[in-house]
């Protein structure tokens, strides 16, 4: 399917307050993660508002799943 596909149904963007109990991690562990380079990057909104693109955060989480939750 193409990016610009009018019949594409948009992706759905997680906040902050979403991605910690899909997580199960907290705010700082997020970050340090996105700074390991082990956890999605965030997309900017606005000036002071970020997000998460959920097919980001389902291959994370996937990921994770097959490696047996390791770190």
């Amino acid at each position: 399917m193409h990016p610009n596909d009018p019949t594409r149904k948009p992706e759905r963007l997680f906040r902050l307050c979403e991605i910690e109990p899909l997580t199960g991690l907290k705010k700082s562990s997020i970050y340090a993660g996105m700074k390991a380079g082990t956890f999605p990057g965030c997309i900017r909104l606005s000036a002071r508002a970020v997000a998460w693109r959920e097919s980001d955060i389902a291959t994370w989480q996937a990921q994770r799943q097959q490696a047996g939750g390791q770190p």
